[in-house]
């Protein structure tokens, strides 16, 4: 008999942390390694919110707390979403979780019946389908094109939806496109999803805060607000405030979806860690310049890196509007290349033989291109482009 399940036995590594983990080994053996790959501003903690966290600590905040996050907390989320995106919810509609991963995957857990759909666009953040697939769900791939601008359209997305359509998940500012959903296009999306009112909406807007577009951030509720009794909204302290190891995320949704998240946590991991919701009470209530600076910086290093990576022969890099990742298209490159089949191989072989550690476009349904993150120093940058376009002519 065997000994794992068949519903873990279906579900990938993350591709992420399988390359963040290779090049920390080959960094180990001494290799000299410039990693892309991983998701995680390389910003300190902003100091303000650190010491919030000393303090907590000094005031012996070290118990249990709510399951579903502290008052404190819950009410710095709505005083965001409040001031932020001109939306009001109550405090039976947050649930404070451990990262805004775990938020997504207690939602799938109270929604989804074995065998309900979910269509996740592609390319998608890797964690989506196999999410689903531990949820009993089964993840219907809807692909976006690079003609589209890596959004779906409204017509895609008619065509996808069917009877056994329980949720649809945007993401906005992407992971890995970095592209945006603007008014006319969620107006559109939400044209269709009225039309299907037994399917549930996840918008994650876990990178909004890193956003530079000439309009101003919107989510699916600020266009279509009559979604809201089936629309979720999770976000979290991780990428805007360089908080990624303190593990705070949240979600705000309907009441009853919330309250039975609210039991699914109780049973697995109780409340998140009182220090880090004392910490990401800071981070929201205080100043937000330190957001500014992050953000301003990562937009600096999106310019410098769309136009290195376009001027590779064989590379065509679109530009983006937010997020801190590249998603720039290597297809030209692998054609030309017989040793190379794919983009994995591609990955494998700027990480062993140019020390470049990128992850590769099908991990997140986009076969052909390769992630990078420019969440790291201008100079790692810099280096990281010489050692692809000298692989590239070398190849």
């Amino acid at each position: 008999m065997p000994r794992i399940s068949q519903k873990v036995d279906q579900i990938r590594p993350s591709a992420t942390i399988q390359v963040s983990m290779r090049g920390m080994e080959l960094r180990a053996q001494g290799h000299d390694i410039v990693s892309l790959s991983t998701g995680e501003p390389d910003f300190d903690t902003p100091p303000h919110i650190r010491e919030a966290a000393i303090e907590a600590i000094h005031n012996g905040q070290t118990r249990y707390t709510q399951v579903d996050g502290t008052p404190e907390l819950k009410a710095a989320i709505l005083r965001k979403f409040r001031q932020d995106n001109g939306l009001e919810f109550s405090a039976e509609q947050v649930i404070v979780s451990n990262g805004a991963k775990q938020s997504l995957f207690n939602l799938m857990t109270v929604l989804l019946n074995r065998g309900d759909e979910v269509v996740v666009p592609a390319p998608y953040w890797v964690s989506y389908p196999d999410m689903v697939k531990l949820a009993d769900g089964q993840p219907a791939i809807l692909a976006a094109s690079a003609e589209n601008d890596f959004k779906i359209t409204a017509r895609e997305l008619s065509n996808t939806l069917n009877d056994s359509t329980r949720l649809l998940i945007l993401n906005s500012p992407s992971n890995p496109t970095g592209k945006v959903y603007s008014e006319e296009g969620y107006q559109a999306l939400g044209e269709v999803l009225a039309e299907h009112p037994k399917v549930f909406i996840a918008c994650d807007d876990i990178y909004e805060h890193i956003y530079w577009g000439e309009a101003p951030y919107r989510t699916l509720l600020n266009v279509c607000p009559e979604l809201a009794d089936r629309t979720v909204i999770v976000n979290g302290v991780s990428k805007g405030y360089a908080m990624t190891g303190w593990r705070i995320g949240y979600l705000a949704g309907p009441a009853d979806l919330v309250a039975a998240m609210r039991k699914v946590q109780g049973q697995s991991t109780s409340c998140p860690s009182s220090i880090s919701q004392a910490a990401a009470t800071a981070a929201l209530n205080g100043p937000q310049d330190c957001v500014e600076e992050m953000r301003q910086a990562f937009r600096r290093r999106h310019a410098y890196l769309i136009d290195a990576l376009s001027e590779i022969p064989g590379v065509d890099c679109p530009d983006c509007e937010g997020a801190f990742y590249a998603f720039p298209s290597f297809q030209e490159v692998i054609d030309q290349r017989q040793h190379l089949r794919d983009d994995v191989d591609l990955a494998t072989w700027l990480l062993e033989e140019a020390g470049v550690a990128t992850v590769p476009g099908s991990a997140f349904g986009g076969p052909g291109h390769l992630r990078l993150s420019y969440a790291a120093s201008r100079d790692h940058l810099q280096e990281a482009i010489r050692r692809i376009r000298q692989a590239v002519e070398n190849l």
